[in-house]
C-alpha cells in the first residue's frame, strides 16, 4: 500500500495538543498521505463539501459505527486488495455522516462499535493505516 494513494477527509480540526502530536507522528511515518480538513456545518452541508472535495479517481470509504469491523490484518488485506485505486477515508462531524453519502461509499468501515470524538477517530485511523503499511511491507511494527 502506498500512502500517496490515501487521503483522509475530516470534518473539523484537531484541537487537542496530544492528538495533534499523534497525528504529526503518523503523518511523518506515512509520507504522501494527505489530510483535507473541512469546516463543521450541518450534516447536509458537510456532505456537499465532502462530495466536492472527492477527486474523480478516489474510492469513498466512510467511517461509521454501522460499518464493517476489521482486525488489523484484514484491514491491511482490504487495502492491498483495493488495487491501484486511490482511497478517500471520510470522518464526519459531531452529527455523523449524511445517509446518502454513506450509501454511496465503496465501503463502510467501523473502527469500533463504540463512538469516538472525530479527533480521536482520526488518530486511530492514522495508526491503523501505518500498521497496515507495516504489515504489507513485512515490517516489525505489527506483532500478531
Amino acid at each position: 500500500m502506498n500512502p500517496a494513494r490515501i487521503r483522509i477527509i475530516a470534518v473539523g480540526k484537531v484541537r487537542k495538543g496530544w492528538v495533534q502530536e499523534g497525528v504529526a507522528l503518523y503523518r511523518k511515518r506515512l509520507p504522501g498521505l494527505v489530510i483535507t480538513e473541512l469546516k463543521d456545518a450541518t450534516m447536509a452541508k458537510e456532505a456537499e463539501a465532502i462530495t466536492a472535495a472527492l477527486q474523480a479517481d478516489e474510492r469513498l470509504v466512510v467511517l461509521t459505527e454501522e460499518g464493517r469491523s476489521l482486525d488489523s490484518l484484514s484491514f491491511a488485506e482490504q487495502l492491498r486488495d483495493s488495487g491501484s485505486d486511490r482511497l478517500a477515508f471520510v470522518i464526519g462531524g459531531a452529527d455523523g455522516l449524511d445517509p446518502g453519502l454513506k450509501a454511496s461509499a465503496s465501503w463502510r468501515l467501523s473502527l469500533s462499535p463504540m463512538t469516538f470524538p472525530h479527533e480521536l477517530a482520526r488518530l486511530l485511523l492514522l495508526e491503523q493505516l501505518y500498521r497496515a503499511t507495516s504489515i504489507l511491507q513485512g515490517g516489525p511494527y505489527h506483532k500478531a
